[in-house]
């Protein structure tokens, strides 16, 4: 059994930083790619960041240039979230993409979501 557990988030004003971490554990036979997506009320859930093997890493568009995904070890990563904006906010939720038991059977996991909340 996979488990991803996030942390980090809360209340900055906006132009503030933040950082969310998220670890994997469990039943890894392989991890290929993890970091986070988000959703906020209303919109529909959007990809923020991720990172591969190889460290290769996609930026959703709107938060290029300002947040940064790291790999911190085998099985965590961490978002450095900087200029934070109002439309920043949402709820933040770790995704990994991990064969649990062999290379054959990959499968898409969740943590939690954590808000994220850019306010004055």
């Amino acid at each position: 059994q996979v488990q991803l557990v996030g942390s980090g988030g809360g209340l900055v004003r906006p132009g503030g930083s933040l950082r969310l971490s998220c670890a994997a554990s469990g039943s890894i036979f392989s991890l290929y790619r993890m970091g986070w997506y988000r959703q906020a009320p209303g919109k529909r859930r959007e990809l923020v960041a991720t990172i591969a093997r190889g460290n290769l890493t996609v930026y959703g568009d709107s938060v290029k240039g300002r947040f940064t995904i790291s790999r911190d070890d085998v099985h965590r990563v961490s978002l450095q979230m900087n200029s934070l904006k109002p439309d920043d906010t949402a709820v933040y939720s770790c995704y990994a993409q991990i064969a649990p038991y062999s290379a054959w059977d990959a499968q898409d996991y969740w943590g939690q979501g954590t808000q994220v909340t850019v306010s004055s």
